[in-house]
């Protein structure tokens, strides 16, 4: 738990794939960009340099944490930067709504950034947070990881571990989160993690990755409903896009990665436009090795067509 604690720590301000996904837009001095999900600001910092000072940059966030930072790190921005709180899946409206219509580049990135982890909603197996995993108001969300975890079938929770989280021992640990809840509550997420931990075999739980962060993200995704949104935002961006515009997403699952892939492969069947990226780009050694976060990234990028 402390080496991983340690790693969250020392890649906290790092942007994957930066380079590759800004450069892989094409942006000009004088366009509008839109960075549909802000984070900690390196992709968007990196955008309104090149925008410059006739440039226009979005910059969205569902995190009002995420967009109080990005503020502070863009605050000598050449051009005009504007700041919205609201889910990417309705990227189109929230972007009409600031004016913008025709945006010549946009980009998400659907990483978790560290702070987001140690925002007090039980994100991190580390702590002993609220079983909560929502991002943004709570208001937006149907259930939490608690509501899940106390109420749901044993079945229904094997299910959502297998297919977002990807487990192989999620009828295991399924199992014995129901047999859990029978005697105590389960309230946090340090106490689900060490739960999770006891249900899996020791070569498991002594792995690389901690046992639970399958699981958490199974959890993280349902909550939010991630995949759902994902593929309603890349519909509205590849719409709002502008000719010859160009759309870059990085994922960090294969979840994640099939939906983009999907999409992007449908709209170059619709003649929308082309698939820059036939396979996806992935970092260098170098950029693992300096940020073990980054292990997992794919860029994908798309070009709208002239008309």
């Amino acid at each position: 738990m402390k080496k991983t604690d340690t790693a969250i720590k020392e890649i906290k301000h790092e942007t994957v794939l930066l380079d590759e996904t800004v450069d892989g837009l094409l942006l000009k001095a004088g366009a509008t960009a839109i960075d549909a999900t802000v984070g900690t600001g390196g992709h968007s910092e990196k955008i309104s340099k090149i925008l410059g000072k006739k440039g226009t940059l979005l910059v969205l966030d569902l995190d009002e944490n995420s967009l109080t930072r990005s503020r502070e790190r863009l605050s000598d921005a050449p051009g005009k930067v504007m700041y919205v709180q609201g889910n990417f899946r309705n990227i189109k409206s929230l972007a009409e709504s600031a004016g913008i219509t025709n945006p010549a580049g946009i980009v998400f990135d659907l990483g978790w950034h560290s702070e987001q982890l140690d925002a007090g909603r039980g994100l991190s197996f580390k702590s002993d947070e609220p079983l909560l995993m929502t991002l943004g108001s709570g208001d937006e969300h149907l259930y939490t990881a608690k509501d899940i975890i106390k109420d749901w079938d044993e079945e229904e929770i094997a299910r959502i571990i297998k297919e977002y989280g990807e487990e192989k021992f999620s009828g295991r640990i399924a199992r014995v989160i129901v047999e859990e809840r029978r005697k105590q509550s389960i309230d946090t997420a340090k106490q689900l993690a060490d739960i999770i931990s006891s249900a899996v075999p020791s070569f498991y739980r002594n792995g690389k990755i901690h046992p639970a962060t399958r699981t958490f993200q199974a959890l993280r995704i349902a909550v939010n409903d991630e995949l759902g949104a994902l593929t309603e935002a890349l519909k509205e961006a590849l719409d709002l896009l502008a000719p010859n515009g160009r759309l870059a997403v990085i994922s960090f699952h294969s979840l994640e990665d099939r939906i983009v892939k999907h999409a992007f492969r449908q709209a170059e069947d619709a003649d929308i436009g082309v698939r820059i990226t036939k396979k996806p780009i992935v970092p260098s050694e170098a950029e693992r090795k300096k940020n073990p976060r980054a292990r997992s990234a794919k860029l994908r990028i798309f070009e709208k067509n002239k008309k």
